[in-house]
């Protein structure tokens, strides 16, 4: 039917005839299809009817456990339903809220504690939140952290697991949302929290990229190596959040839009300046792929790097424990929420 296979998503098709796209995302017997014409998205149901066994839903409410609500000024996508059966799953329902999800100054680790008898509960636990990070960034984090003792966990780890829960006992309608605007700027904030683990000093790269006010991209992830100075953790930061967004260009472009080179914002002097200026060999050897991986980005002018206060700074959030005022406000900021920020 003339559809094309995305190169930069594979669950994702796209056809262009004109001024008119079609979309079509699939994954396994599960398809949301959009598009600027409604009767092409029609001709296309009635075609596709005729040769498979289908059922047309109509307007999305309900995918893959994603609630979707729709009104004339916004769209918002929570995990609600599937956050109740969770409570109810694990007995978690009659839980105390609490403000945060993990407390400021939480420092866990892989020795501390005593070893679970059976850890196959903690697993089920940490296998259903990582499911909920679909949604919600504000627990990436945590998440991230806790699911590295998923090994060998122990009894401080499955406290932490129980807080989460607690936490979005009392946040259970927080979900995305996303508000109409034109397709026209893209920008991202990245952070890093210096030799955050304390079990092998490696650092913790937070990234958020943002299309206009909406929030479309997240993560939280350990380095793979140590740094050896906040700069360098901040640059490996740099470097993992700038792929994502020429990931996020080259999807855009695709599907018929571009875009002027997006804005990077940072609250690191240092990691900046490796990427400007060459002079630093001598101090970026060892990282030397990350600095002319974003250094050819800088200087051809598809990227661009401003600073950003670091109480701004929107990936706090996704690098470390906050206080819950803090918290509040970070997560207000990433647009999760009934209402927009």
């Amino acid at each position: 039917m003339g559809f094309t296979r995305c190169l930069y998503d594979q669950y994702l098709f796209y056809r262009q005839q004109g001024s008119y796209v079609l979309l079509l995302l699939i994954y396994v017997d599960d398809i949301l299809l959009t598009g600027s014409s409604p009767s092409q998205i029609s001709a296309f149901i009635t075609h596709l009817s005729s040769v498979f066994r289908m059922k047309d839903l109509g307007d999305v409410h309900y995918f893959l456990g994603l609630q979707i609500t729709r009104t004339d000024t916004a769209l918002t996508i929570t995990q609600t339903r599937y956050l109740l059966s969770l409570l109810h799953k694990f007995g978690l329902a009659g839980a105390k809220p609490v403000a945060t999800p993990i407390a400021s100054g939480t420092n866990l680790s892989a020795t501390n504690g005593t070893l679970l008898s059976d850890p196959m509960p903690f697993r089920q636990l940490m296998g259903s939140l990582q499911y909920l990070t679909l949604t919600r960034p504000d627990i990436s984090y945590v998440v991230h952290h806790v699911c590295q003792y998923m090994h060998a966990p122990r009894e401080p780890h499955l406290i932490a697991v129980k807080r989460i829960f607690r936490y979005l006992k009392g946040t259970l309608d927080i979900g995305l949302h996303f508000v109409p605007m034109p397709l026209t700027t893209l920008h991202g904030f990245y952070d890093a929290d210096w030799a955050g683990c304390k079990d092998d000093r490696r650092s913790t790269s937070g990234f958020a990229i943002y299309m206009g006010a909406n929030l479309l991209s997240w993560g939280a992830k350990k380095q793979a190596t140590v740094s050896r100075s906040t700069a360098e953790a901040e640059y490996r930061a740099l470097a993992a959040t700038t792929a994502e967004l020429m990931w996020f260009m080259n999807l855009l472009k695709s599907i018929g839009y571009c875009l002027p080179p997006p804005k990077l914002y940072y609250d690191n002097i240092s990691a900046i300046t490796m990427a400007k200026n060459p002079v630093f060999h001598h101090r970026t050897k060892h990282i030397e792929i990350d600095v002319h991986f974003v250094r050819e980005r800088v200087a051809s002018g598809a990227l661009l790097l401003e600073h950003v206060a670091g109480i701004a700074q929107l990936a706090d959030i996704l690098t470390k424990p906050l206080c819950s005022d803090k918290f509040v406000l970070n997560r207000d900021k990433l647009l999760i929420g009934s209402q927009p920020s």
